[in-house]
């Protein structure tokens, strides 16, 4: 098994990192570029096929691997029409609202192919209730971690993160395939990270943050990640927990303030307040919120390792507690932007 990760993770890491230097220059070649504005950090037009390595990393060694296919093919297929449906957008934009209904057609699509989240009562309306929420989880992860990606290497690293300690527990509980799934996205994201970090040559764009993020929501939801029930949903929220406060929170606060009444309004809408950009008011270095984020990030992937041997009570109160957490954090924040308007 050893060899079999070894070589999986090589193939992936290998053809993002090369891979990237050639869509780099086919970027600029045919201007496809992030220009900054004044909703930006970035100065200068970026690259923005750092996605389509993404996924060649992962198509590539997963077409070496037909056999570890089986069984997640629905969020495979889903991922990539989501990546072209937002690579397409990155070059030509396309409307929010055609975007979302996309995401909503393919999620709703991977439901019924079989993969949701069961833990609601047998029957009509608990199988609805669970169609509705892996609808809502799937496109909301994909849509937090598109979020996420406003810093140079701050999704990437992330992503390495998210997928590392899903590798680790699903192969603790001897899920040999999303195992393989979760080292193969660790490895393509190590390969692009460094065409991202500091001062990045090219961007993951909308296509690869939500490629990602819908892979990692699929793969909550594939997961046996415990025995009980409870537990078992608490695992993935705790391991996508930054994503997953960043948007709740960002979203809160801008309902508070007005500047989004609806979902339409709310995919449109862009500006320099998510956790990320309050770290850097602050007085965090752009580098130095990364790096903070990143540690939030592997501290909930330990506590996801731990709370995956608990019962039910032990669940609800680390979630009692990265909540408690996250609450601190957004105090804080809210706090300093008051401060800073006085």
């Amino acid at each position: 098994m050893a060899r079999v990760i070894i070589i999986n993770f090589l193939i992936s890491f290998l053809v993002v990192y090369f891979s990237t230097f050639f869509l780099r220059k086919l970027a600029v070649r045919f201007s496809i570029v992030d220009v900054p504005d004044g909703k930006k950090i970035h100065e200068t037009p970026t690259p923005l096929l750092g996605g389509l390595a993404i996924l060649l990393g992962v198509g590539i060694t997963l077409c070496l691997n037909p056999q570890v296919v089986k069984g997640f093919s629905s969020i495979l297929i889903g991922a990539t029409i989501i990546l072209l449906v937002n690579l397409i957008d990155d070059i030509r934009r396309l409307s929010a609202r055609f975007r979302f209904s996309v995401e909503l057609i393919v999620a709703l699509a991977v439901v019924l192919s079989g993969v949701r989240i069961s833990f609601l009562p047998p029957g009509f309306w608990g199988y609805l209730g669970e169609v509705v929420i892996t609808i809502i989880w799937l496109v909301g992860v994909a849509n937090a971690f598109n979020y996420l990606d406003g810093m140079d290497g701050l999704a990437t690293g992330s992503a390495a993160i998210n997928a590392s300690f899903f590798a680790l527990i699903l192969y603790r509980t001897h899920q040999g395939n999303l195992g393989i799934l979760s080292v193969i996205l660790v490895a393509a994201c190590l390969g692009f990270l460094p065409h991202n970090l500091r001062k990045a040559r090219i961007f993951l764009g909308d296509a690869g943050s939500t490629f990602l993020g819908f892979m990692f929501a699929g793969i909550g939801v594939l997961g046996n990640w415990a025995e009980d029930g409870f537990v078992k949903i608490s695992i993935p929220i705790l391991v996508l927990g930054v994503p997953i406060f960043d948007m709740v929170f960002t979203t809160i606060l801008r309902i508070k303030e007005h500047k989004v009444r609806t979902v339409i309004q709310w995919l449109k809408y862009g500006g320099k307040d998510h956790f990320h950009h309050y770290l850097v008011d602050l007085g965090f270095l752009p580098l130095g919120a990364v790096l903070f984020i990143w540690a939030i990030t592997f501290s909930l992937g330990l506590g996801a390792v731990m709370v995956s041997n608990d019962r039910a009570w032990e669940g609800v109160l680390t979630l009692l507690q990265t909540s408690i957490i996250f609450m601190v954090i957004g105090v804080l924040i809210v706090v300093g932007k008051r401060r800073r308007r006085a």
